[in-house]
């Protein structure tokens, strides 16, 4: 690797092998070191490929006067949850992220302990996320001796639910609120309570996240299937109502009509759910 620019006394930027740039840290790696010349193999710690340019210049301005420690935990968290979760991540965790771990821990050290409204709720519903958010917890108080609130691990879950789902966090924030009213509505419509015990209900409710997920990415589906729509709107009356009326909040919500093919959709998730409610 052939260094491009030296960020500060540990981390700088270089180009690899392959003439890509790459942010390369390690433990005295910037010291003396010279634009053009070879990066100190031995020194290297960690290696972060950003494809976006301006994604990366960002993340190199963050690093430039934070402590190593704080970047190569945000590098082992990521990386934990890229291997041990397989989630996919868009690349600007690596800037999120190491953002507000710095900050989370500063902000513990002068004594701010800020509350999570959406705890509960991230549990519930981001339950992988949040035991990244638990694992991140772990490992800062394991090495900085710093022992986060458990509030902590549901903001670095939301995170990685916005990493996942390629929104503003802003928007990720509100998920855990829109999932829980979801469930409300169907279950006040239908008037019942859903068995959160079955498989059914988690299906349900990972049918419920992706539809929000695909309401943000601007990939919610088209109207095609005419037919078996119009079946489920005869043969299932009750669901195909109570599916219009999450349709009708989530674009009251969102801003974003749901087409038919979705209402449909939803209709039979809610069908299969109830399903044992009526048997």
């Amino acid at each position: 690797m052939i260094i491009d620019k030296v960020i500060n006394n540990n981390i700088i930027s270089a180009y690899d092998s392959e003439g890509r740039e790459v942010v390369v840290m390690g433990r005295g790696l910037g010291f003396g070191a010279k634009p053009g010349k070879r990066v100190a193999e031995a020194k290297v710690e960690k290696v972060f490929r950003i494809e976006s340019r301006s994604l990366a210049e960002k993340f190199k301005d963050l690093l430039a006067g934070m402590p190593i420690e704080h970047v190569a935990l945000s590098g082992d968290i990521i990386s934990y949850a890229k291997e041990k979760l397989s989630l996919e991540l868009n690349q600007s965790i690596y800037v999120t992220l190491t953002d507000h771990i710095d900050f989370a821990i500063t902000r513990y050290r002068q004594g701010i302990k800020p509350r999570n409204a959406l705890l509960w709720e991230i549990k519930r519903f981001y339950s992988r996320e949040y035991q990244i958010g638990e694992y991140a917890l772990r490992m800062i108080r394991e090495r900085l001796r710093v022992d986060l609130p458990e509030d902590e691990a549901g903001f670095i879950a939301l995170h990685f639910v916005n990493a996942e789902y390629g929104t503003d966090i802003r928007d990720a924030a509100r998920f855990p609120n829109l999932v829980g009213d979801i469930l409300d509505i169907a279950q006040g419509e239908l008037g019942i309570r859903f068995d959160e015990n079955s498989l059914h209900y988690e299906r349900f409710v990972t049918h419920v996240k992706f539809l929000i997920q695909r309401i943000y990415r601007k990939e919610l589906l088209t109207d095609q299937d005419s037919e078996l729509a119009e079946m489920m709107r005869q043969k299932y009356k009750r669901e195909y109502d109570c599916s219009r009326r999450i349709a009708a909040y989530i674009g009251q919500e969102t801003g974003n009509p749901i087409s038919e093919e979705e209402v449909m959709y939803l209709a039979i998730h809610i069908r299969r759910v109830t399903a044992t409610d009526d048997e």
